[in-house]
């Protein structure tokens, strides 16, 4: 995820009661829809959305995307700077973002989320002020990060928005490398690493904000030339490396109990040779899943990324990411038809059997489990 919004594109419990049935396919799932305590049967299209983030241009949401979360096919909605004028105008999208989702079948809480890091990697003014580098530099890291932690966390919560793409937790090798650049990694050390990024996730989630640990397994080895947003990106890091350098603050913030976990789209030869980690089962349901045995909810980084451009558009790139094991699919372009066009894919997967569908419904129960935990 990018720090510009424009200089790069994105660096961007079932509820008790109501029966879900996708149409044709003989699925059933519990899910919390309108009217209350009812069962509700939800179109194929209906069900994808739940899992499908959709982004907008401006500072005012487009009627089309007003419609389709009336409609019950979003899961939720990234902002951006550009959608972001003052706290005062963001409140008020948001409040309507959740008016026009009062009327969906769907009653789970919208994902409303953004990048909310500190330092120069912040949408919306106000804290935390300090970058991650800033903060591991300091006298008392943990603290520093425990403060921005609730200071992102009051900052969302004061706007309505309940989930943060923080925090980074590559462990950068290089001083001025992609990480370091622009200060979006607390250290060289992982063990700093790992402390710091438990302490802002645990802040975070005290006030009902979901912290976002990313980005899986490690962006910390990449050079400043080496963006995943504008092109393929190989990290050729031994596994031993991988095992003992990257994945241990991930492994702290799995123990710290984050709710999401974001994969990169690097390829990692040390663990799959041809595919990057957002698009490789060997990564997702290998290594972060039963590996690591985290329980949470899996997102990907943008479908519209140059890294996986060869892989296809972002609609099919979404369908690749889902039958590798990731659960929230993040349409960044700031164009609503990304999303939609994303969520027909993998609908269109589901109903021709190119996509799992019991694999489908236990991430559908992942993703409306943290939605329904945010209310």
């Amino acid at each position: 995820m990018s720090v510009s919004d424009t200089a790069i594109t994105r660096r961007g419990a079932l509820a008790v009661g109501a029966g879900v049935v996708i149409g044709g396919l003989g699925l059933s799932r519990a899910a919390q829809a309108a009217p209350a305590g009812k069962p509700v049967k939800l179109t194929t299209a209906q069900l994808v959305g739940q899992r499908v983030i959709f982004s907008y241009p401006g500072a005012t949401p487009p009627a089309s995307l007003l419609n389709l979360i009336a409609a019950g096919e979003v899961g939720g909605v990234i902002f951006f700077g550009e959608n972001i004028t003052s706290l005062t105008q963001i409140a008020g999208v948001v409040a309507q973002l959740k008016e026009a989702h009062a009327a969906s079948p769907v009653r789970s809480p919208l994902l409303l989320m953004t990048d909310q890091e500190g330092g120069i990697v912040r949408r919306l003014p106000g804290e935390p002020v300090l970058s991650e580098k800033q903060i591991g530099a300091s006298a008392d890291p943990v603290a520093g990060a425990s403060a921005a932690g609730t200071g992102a966390g009051e900052n969302l919560a004061g706007v309505g928005m309940n989930t943060n793409l923080a925090p980074v937790l590559d462990v950068f090798r290089q001083a001025g490398n992609f990480d370091d650049e622009f200060g979006r990694s607390y250290s060289m050390d992982p063990n700093v690493c790992a402390e710091c990024g438990a302490a802002m996730i645990t802040a975070q989630q005290k006030l009902n904000i979901a912290a976002t640990a990313k980005h899986f397994p490690g962006l910390g080895a990449a050079t400043v030339d080496q963006n995943t947003d504008l092109g393929p990106v190989t990290l050729d890091v031994p596994l031993a490396d991988l095992r003992s350098i990257d994945e241990r603050p991930f492994r702290s913030a799995i123990a710290a109990g984050v709710r999401m976990v974001m994969t990169s789209w690097a390829v990692y030869p040390a663990l799959d040779q041809k595919l990057p980690s957002g698009l490789s089962p060997t990564i997702v349901e290998g290594e972060l899943r039963r590996r690591l045995r985290f329980r949470g909810v899996t997102i990907t980084d943008a479908l519209e990324a140059g890294a996986i451009a060869s892989f296809g558009t972002p609609a099919q790139c979404g369908v690749l990411a889902a039958k590798a094991g990731m659960d929230v699919l993040l349409c960044s372009a700031r164009d609503v038809s990304e999303g939609q066009d994303t969520v027909a894919a993998i609908a269109d997967a589901l109903e021709h059997h190119a996509l799992n569908p019991g694999q489908f419904e236990i991430a559908l129960a992942r993703v409306l489990a943290l939605r329904n935990s945010l209310a």
